[in-house]
């Protein structure tokens, strides 16, 4: 383990992990035997949490439609918060600073705690836990309610990873949600079996359904089975991109507007409960 100022370092074998608790509690990189598994930054030289390897999403995933949301006894607004789009983006822990909790040469573990404000109206605590082993990542995130009220709630990750040659992605799911070009809403789920191809080929920026065993991601040079407790999966391969995103969710995007949020992912903590998931890279080179 190494400690910088605003930087935690774990190494375990060939794989190395860098963290900035300071820019969103998120992965600044993370590599196996010097090759980058995910879109990796040394850790002192990342400016900011969202050209980070893998930010944390909570307390909700994806957008909430033009900052704004009914939940029962109020109607809330958020701030949006990234360039000049209308809608809140990924909730509000990967734009706030976290502290070390505890750190050891294989793990640490991260807090944060949000007051509530005009980014998101409801207190919160969260734990963002990491554990490298000579063969993978664990990476769990969990969250308290402390407000004195019921509150939405919604976890997931935004891993990134580099686009090499010969990159295949396969993954089992039942459904995809299309939006409406003009919002990037979704719109309604349609039937998908699965996901089984070469990432060039791909031009999806869509929320899927249905995410059963591990999705297996394979290039040139290395093989990872990304596994979650979560049951959606949102894949971004953007073609003109050195990068594709396949990130573990809870929920559907905007689903705290949908007619009945919790039919599509999203949770609802009384006072004082916790919500927990965890994701897992198993890394082999190939």
């Amino acid at each position: 383990m190494t400690v910088i100022p605003h930087a935690v370092e774990l190494s375990v074998g060939a794989l190395r992990l860098a963290l900035r608790p300071d820019l969103g509690g998120v992965i600044a990189g993370l590599w196996h035997g010097g090759l980058p598994v995910l879109r990796s930054t040394e850790p002192l030289a990342l400016e900011n949490s969202n050209l980070s390897a893998c930010y944390p999403l909570l307390p909700y995933s994806n957008r909430i439609g033009f900052s704004c949301f009914g939940w029962p006894g109020q109607q809330c607004t958020t701030r949006p918060n990234y360039k000049d789009n209308p809608h809140s983006l990924h909730g509000v822990g990967w734009q706030r600073p976290w502290t070390v909790q505890s750190q050891r040469d294989d793990d640490a573990v991260l807090h944060l705690a949000h007051p509530g404000d005009g980014d998101w109206p409801f207190p919160f605590e969260a734990q963002h836990a990491f554990a490298l082993t000579p063969t993978g990542l664990d990476v769990g995130l969990s969250i308290v309610n402390q407000a004195a009220h019921a509150a939405p709630v919604g976890l997931g990750w935004h891993p990134y990873f580099p686009k090499r040659q010969r990159r295949h992605l396969q993954a089992a799911l039942t459904g995809r949600w299309e939006s409406d070009p003009a919002t990037e809403l979704p719109t309604r789920l349609a039937p998908h079996p699965g996901i089984d191809g070469e990432v060039a080929d791909f031009g999806f920026d869509h929320c899927f359904n249905g995410w059963q065993g591990p999705a297996q991601l394979t290039d040139e040079r290395l093989h990872i089975a990304l596994t979650s407790s979560l049951n959606h999966l949102v894949v971004y391969t953007p073609q003109s991109r050195d990068y594709y995103c396949v990130e573990p969710v809870s929920h559907v995007s905007n689903a705290i507007q949908m007619a009945d949020p919790a039919a599509h992912g999203l949770g609802t903590l009384q006072p004082g409960e916790r919500f927990e998931a965890w994701m897992k890279f198993d890394i082999k080179a190939v």
